[in-house]
């Protein structure tokens, strides 16, 4: 069987599109990493690919607000593209600067046309970037087809502009994927196990095929059992935690 492929957009700012790339190649998936004027100008075409990933950073340095430039060109320039890749089953994750392009694309939730969206990402409550490792607590009852196996998270979290707010029926219960939590699983707990104030203490979210998928925490941080903080001290497991969401990734792909 040939091996899966997938595709990590690279754009100007974007700065954890290597790790992507790292955690795609091991969990077994063929990668692309490609500039996004390539998919602009008909260079690369999105349905070569099974798997697209959109990775965190600071594209085009945030100057709109996080991710609003990117988001712009992935609507308008590869809307019809985007569309028919989610419509022939195939899997979009987005990180931290991804989950924002994802959101203001309209791509998670989906929009109709001329809606406008009714959640979005903005600055941490504690007015600053935050930069350490979060506890997360997976949804069972959660569709999402990356964290299947997989009951808490530890992984980094790195944003000034995390926080989601909106309306909160936009998304179901079932589609909150991820919630930030305490050592103890706690969903709960506030600052800093939530580290911007988003509602719900809401992480990551998911569509209702569980294939398009977003989150703010950087699970491709944590695939070696030594990017763990304190492995020194607990001992190095072979991968880290943030490895089985690409192996769940790449394993449902093989069967479309």
């Amino acid at each position: 069987m040939s091996k899966v492929k997938a595709i990590v957009i690279r754009s100007p700012g974007a700065n954890c599109d290597g790790e992507a790339v790292f955690a795609l190649e091991k969990a077994g998936a063929e990668v692309e990493l490609v500039h996004i004027n390539r998919l602009s100008r008909g260079e690369i075409k999105l349905a070569d690919f099974s798997i697209l990933l959109i990775p965190g950073g600071f594209t085009y340095g945030d100057d709109i607000s996080g991710g609003k430039v990117l988001a712009n060109e992935l609507k308008l320039k590869l809307g019809d593209d985007i569309d028919r890749f989610v419509a022939d089953g195939k899997l979009i994750i987005g990180i931290c600067n991804g989950f924002q392009i994802m959101i203001k694309a309209g791509i998670l939730p989906k929009l109709k046309p001329g809606e406008q969206p009714k959640l979005t990402l903005t600055y941490n409550d504690s007015g600053k970037f935050e930069c350490r490792w979060v506890h997360l607590s997976v949804n069972q009852k959660s569709p999402c087809i990356y964290t299947k196996g997989i009951e808490s998270l530890y992984v980094p979290v790195a944003h000034g502009e995390g926080k989601l707010i909106g309306d909160p029926k936009a998304i179901s219960a079932n589609n909150i994927v991820l919630y930030y939590a305490d050592e103890h699983g706690n969903r709960n707990a506030g600052y800093p196990h939530n580290p911007n104030g988003s509602i719900k203490n809401i992480a990551g979210i998911c569509d209702n095929t569980g294939r398009i998928f977003a989150l703010m925490p950087h699970p491709e941080r944590h695939i070696l059992g030594t990017q763990h903080p304190q492995w020194t001290r607990l001992g190095a497991k072979k991968y880290g935690e943030g490895f089985p969401i690409f192996q769940n990734a790449v394993k449902f792909a093989k069967g479309i």
